[in-house]
């Protein structure tokens, strides 16, 4: 049975509660007892200050009309939409550590209804699978994982099942994809999807694992990843972040042997892949290293080569020849034991 993450403290605004679904989650939390803080205004109060008690709290909020806006979100997808923003993981990679601002509370949005009415508009528009011949097939594609982990906290937000029937419902060529560490995805199984929702699972070498505090193991993400493909969903693989662990190359070998090995037998299986090196930023290292300052997750800035990004800041990835090693012995690996599937991109 899969274990759920249950806030010791939720904190709610006046705008969310007074919502159906604000109510909704409000009483979800409470019966998994969860302290319930009714806020007197719209503005957060009373965060806490440590990493811990952040990590515990959840805030139930309605998503402002800027926050409701469309993104860009390549090479995943044509555009992000947000149903939440944190997670209750405790990955000492996490690359939102480097993308959000406050303590790392999770913030799940109240006003479902006006978030899911800004994506029509969209249709057809983006930049991504919009344009592409080789992913055309997908429609116009929108990504509701890119700053929270939407399986985790679907127990009280019930987000993830509305969005799936909403995508299911739509008579268009579109796609609903998300990303997730967690395995409880019982009450997706029977969903209206029409295949029009690709979940993805992330995954990752075994050594990997240390990492991923209060994620579910590597062969519970491989049997919901299975009970998905059962249930008729496109499926993918977020292979992510990919490090140079111990013998790296048969580690990550093993790891699509065993993903092989959970989907043998399921008919028709809809499979891609994305394959993802580590990086960090210097804003998320030192924010990583306060949050766990035990880890041994190689941040050595000395090992890596500086490159920039779009927006004009420094990341730090590995170097050229190593960063070509990998993805020639990895992508090998895909196609060997996984050869039905697509390999959408590597970065």
């Amino acid at each position: 049975m899969s274990r759920l993450w249950v806030p010791r403290r939720v904190l709610v605004t006046p705008s969310a509660i007074a919502r159906d679904s604000g109510a909704a989650m409000v009483e979800r939390a409470r019966a998994l007892g969860s302290e319930i803080v009714a806020l007197t205004a719209d503005r957060l109060s009373g965060l806490p200050d440590t990493y811990r008690d952040a990590k515990t709290t959840m805030a139930i909020v309605t998503a402002s009309a800027s926050r409701r806006r469309l993104q860009p979100i390549p090479p995943s997808a044509d555009w992000r939409y947000d149903l939440a923003e944190g997670c209750p993981a405790h990955c000492s990679y996490c690359y939102l550590a480097g993308s959000l601002a406050g303590p790392p509370i999770v913030r799940v949005y109240a006003n479902l209804e006006e978030i899911l009415g800004e994506l029509p508009a969209a249709l057809g528009q983006g930049r991504v699978t919009s344009v592409s011949a080789d992913r055309a097939q997908e429609g116009t594609t929108f990504e509701c994982s890119c700053y929270t982990d939407p399986l985790a906290i679907e127990h009280l937000t019930g987000s993830l099942a509305a969005s799936i029937a909403y995508f299911g419902a739509w008579d268009a060529a579109v796609q609903l994809r998300f990303t997730t560490k967690f395995d409880a995805v019982g009450p997706l199984l029977s969903l209206p999807h029409r295949g029009r929702t690709r979940v993805r699972f992330s995954v990752n070498a075994l050594a990997a694992e240390r990492h991923e505090g209060g994620a579910p193991r590597m062969a519970a993400r491989l049997a919901a990843l299975r009970a998905m493909a059962q249930a008729g969903y496109p499926v993918g693989l977020t292979v992510a972040p990919i490090m140079r662990v111990p013998e790296w190359a048969e580690a990550y070998d093993a790891l699509f042997a065993s993903v092989a090995g959970a989907l043998e037998g399921v008919a028709g299986v809809d499979l891609t892949a994305e394959l993802i090196t580590h990086r960090f930023t210097p804003k998320s290292k030192d924010v990583l290293v306060s949050w766990y300052p035990g880890s041994k997750l190689e941040m050595d800035e000395a090992q890596r080569s500086r490159k920039m990004t779009k927006f004009g800041s420094v990341k730090w990835v590995f170097p050229k020849e190593q960063m070509q090693e990998m993805r020639g012995t990895i992508e090998a690996s895909l196609k060997r034991h996984l050869p039905f599937a697509r390999h959408l991109y590597w970065t």
